[in-house]
């Protein structure tokens, strides 16, 4: 039975923006809730620790680390979906500066992308080589993943039958913990911390 708890980055000054592949620090609430997050972790008994490569994502993981410690393991695969052209925006200054695109992406996601940004396609296929491996290697351990709101979204649809709904809800706040469990995956539940 493996035991996966998916760690949504603390915030940083982006916060409302598309934050892909751009790299910005934790803000001073960021900082506080990867301490709070780092405490929560710390009651879970984790046995490995893998984080994205961002900033904002690495400087979770690492508190979690010194936390527990626990080295990190940070793997780019588990970057954020890359926006392209819309990197650093909000949706306003999207729909202002790209109307059309934004008209169709609404309508066609996941099958368009933002302007210059990455295919659906490739985002989930790079997931899927990091999270397929995991779910097989952790039998009997528990494993803090350290991502991003879309990596985990997608994640719990995948692979833990969960709704688009619950899905979004769970993954919102920064510092979000949501804890596969390969025990409860067939009913799309989870342990919310």
């Amino acid at each position: 039975m493996s035991t996966i708890v998916f760690i949504r980055h603390a915030e940083t000054a982006m916060a409302g923006r598309f934050c892909g592949h751009s790299d910005p620090v934790l803000n001073l609430a960021g900082k506080v809730q990867a301490i709070r997050v780092a405490k929560e972790a710390a009651m879970m008994r984790i046995d490995r620790i893998y984080s994205s490569d961002l900033d904002r994502a690495a400087r979770t993981a690492a508190a979690i680390g010194r936390r527990v410690g626990l080295d990190v393991q940070y793997l780019p695969a588990l970057r954020e979906i890359h926006f392209g052209l819309w990197e650093g925006l909000n949706w306003r200054e999207i729909e202002d500066q790209f109307p059309d695109e934004a008209r169709r992406w609404l309508l066609e996601f996941p099958l368009r992308s933002a302007p210059g940004g990455e295919p659906y396609p490739a985002f989930t296929a790079r997931v899927d080589a990091v999270i397929a491996p995991l779910l097989r290697e952790s039998a009997n351990d528990t494993t803090a993943v350290v991502t991003h709101c879309g990596v985990m979204r997608y994640v719990l649809k995948r692979f833990f039958d969960f709704s688009d709904e619950q899905a979004w809800t769970l993954t919102a706040p920064y510092g979000a913990v949501v804890v596969g469990d390969s025990r409860i995956r067939q009913a799309g539940a989870c342990r919310v911390v």
